[in-house]
């Protein structure tokens, strides 16, 4: 005669939720959910697995499965999951993390949704790498869906080179730039975004280019 476990599971997570799902910080560390495992028979268990069953490649887990060694009748006990959120994760875009919770070969599954929000404060970052040849990378980060310019310059000021020239909603972003055709030298690169009430976001720095 098979024993069947009857199981209560319940969530916390250390993040705000709006509209059903929970809003994690962007490129953010030592987020947490909390799976509170519940045995609501009259009947002990042993060896409950919980695991992470999927999450996004963005998502990155400590530990993806935990066991309860032993969980008495009407008891109660929390696997804890730690993780980070990478800069790549869409933002505000909704997600699903699905949770496996298994015992005496009954397998329940709890689904977390979630969104990333956006990045606090525009950033652009410095070229990697730096010096150059012929290739480098530039990223930024935007707080605010905006109209991008990303405009490559000499150490004259003339505009040798456009990289972006498009609206872009909030993120991380990384544009290559190919530099094979310009001289060696010293460059400057400038981010202007404009978010949607038209407030001017504008960066710059110096690169070099060695041949």
């Amino acid at each position: 005669m098979k024993t069947i476990i009857a199981l209560l599971i319940s969530i916390n997570i250390a993040a705000a939720q709006t509209d059903s799902a929970y809003t994690i910080p962007f490129a953010s560390k030592g987020n947490t959910i909390e799976l509170t495992v519940a045995n609501t028979s009259k009947i002990a268990t042993q060896g409950v697995n919980v695991s992470v069953s999927n999450a996004p490649s963005w998502v990155k887990f400590d530990s993806t499965q935990q066991t309860i060694k032993s969980l008495t009748a009407s008891a109660e006990q929390t696997a804890t999951f730690t993780f980070a959120v990478d800069k790549s994760a869409p933002v505000g875009k909704g997600q699903t993390l699905s949770f496996l919770i298994t015992t005496n070969g009954q397998t329940w599954t709890k689904n977390i949704a979630i969104k990333v929000a956006a990045p606090k404060t525009y950033t652009l970052y410095q070229n990697y790498p730096n010096p150059f040849n012929p290739s480098t990378i530039i990223s930024y980060e935007l707080a605010k869906d905006s109209r991008l310019s990303l405009k490559i310059y000499d150490i004259l000021g003339r505009e040798v080179m456009m990289l972006a020239d498009e609206s872009q909603p909030a993120g991380y972003y990384q544009k290559t730039l190919n530099a094979q055709r310009l001289a060696s030298g010293v460059y400057i690169y400038r981010l202007i975004a404009t978010d949607d009430q038209n407030n001017h976001h504008v960066f710059q720095k110096k690169m070099i280019m060695l041949k």
